[in-house]
C-alpha cells in the first residue's frame, strides 16, 4: 500500500480546519468558546455528522453576530445621514437669516438716503422760494428812470423807477417777505411795503387797490394788488421803489436791486 501522505485527513483534523475558518470570519473568542465541545466529541461522537457538533451553533452564532453588526452599522449611516441633513439645514437658515439681514439693512439704507435726499430738496425749493425773486409787474417795462428829474417830485428827482401798467394791472410782490404798511401813502396814494427777507424793503405805490394787511406774509409773485392813479400823479402806472429801509429817503436803484436778483428789467 502506498505511503501515508496519500490518505484522506482524518475528521479531527477536518473540523479543526473548518473552524479555523469560522474563527478567521468571526469575532475573536466566539468560535473558540462554542468550539471546544467539537473536539472534545472527537473520542466517542466520532461517527456523528457535523450538525452534531458544535460547528452548526457556531455558524448559526456567527450569522447572528454578523446581522448585528449589520444593523448597527445601517444604524450609524442613518445617524450620520441624518447628522449631516441637520448640519446642512442649519447652514442654510443661516445664509437665509445673513442674506435677509443684508437686504433689510440695504433697504434700510435706501430708506434713509430717499429721506435725507428729500430733506435737502425742500430745503433747496424753500431757499429757492424765499431767494426767488421777479418783475412787480408780468411784461411790462420802465417809463420813468431811478433820479429823473422833475418838480412833480417834492425831493426834486425820482425816488424810484414807474412800469408802465394801465388801471387795474396785477402787481406782485417781487419776492418773499412780510407787509409792514398797506394804506394811503399820500403822494403816493394807496401803496405797500414789504419787508424781504435779506433785510430790504420794496415800496408799491398809486394803487387802484390793495389786497394785503400788515403783518401778513406774502411769497414772490403773489399779487398785493392792482395798479392805478392814486396819489400825486398825472396817469395810471406803478410806482416801484427799493429800500434799506421802510421810510422815505432811504431809496436804492430799484433796477439795480432787481437785476442783482437775477430779474431782466
Amino acid at each position: 500500500m502506498a505511503s501515508g501522505k496519500h490518505r484522506r485527513p482524518s475528521r479531527a483534523v477536518r473540523v479543526g480546519a473548518n473552524v479555523a475558518g469560522i474563527a478567521t470570519l468571526t469575532a475573536a473568542g466566539v468560535v473558540a468558546g462554542v468550539a471546544a465541545p467539537a473536539f472534545a466529541a472527537q473520542g466517542d461522537d466520532a461517527h456523528r455528522g457535523p450538525e452534531d457538533t458544535g460547528l452548526t451553533q457556531a455558524v448559526v452564532m456567527s450569522d447572528v453576530m454578523a446581522g448585528n453588526v449589520d444593523a448597527q452599522a445601517q444604524t450609524l449611516r442613518y445617524s450620520a445621514d441624518e447628522s449631516a441633513a441637520i448640519q446642512q439645514a442649519q447652514v442654510l437658515a443661516q445664509h437665509q437669516a445673513a442674506e435677509a439681514k443684508k437686504q433689510a439693512d440695504e433697504a434700510k439704507r435706501k430708506a434713509e438716503a430717499e429721506r435725507k435726499e428729500q430733506e435737502r430738496a425742500a430745503r433747496e425749493a424753500e431757499r429757492k422760494r424765499l431767494g426767488v425773486y421777479v418783475s412787480p409787474i408780468e411784461g411790462s417795462y420802465v417809463s420813468t428812470s431811478y433820479k429823473a428829474s422833475s418838480g412833480l417830485w417834492s425831493s426834486g428827482s425820482h425816488t424810484g423807477v414807474d412800469f408802465h401798467a394801465e388801471t387795474g394791472t396785477s402787481v406782485r410782490s417781487v419776492a418773499a417777505g412780510t407787509v409792514v404798511e398797506a394804506g394811503w401813502g399820500g403822494a403816493y396814494g394807496n401803496n405797500v411795503v414789504i419787508k424781504h427777507n435779506d433785510g430790504t424793503y420794496t415800496q408799491y405805490g398809486h394803487l387802484s387797490s390793495i389786497d394785503v394787511s400788515v403783518g401778513q406774509t406774502v411769497t414772490a409773485g403773489q399779487q398785493i394788488g392792482l395798479s392805478g392813479a392814486t396819489g400825486n400823479v398825472t396817469g395810471p402806472h406803478l410806482h416801484f421803489e427799493a429800500r434799506t429801509a421802510p421810510t422815505y429817503g432811504s431809496d436804492i436803484d430799484p433796477v439795480a436791486y432787481l437785476r442783482a436778483h437775477g430779474v431782466d428789467v
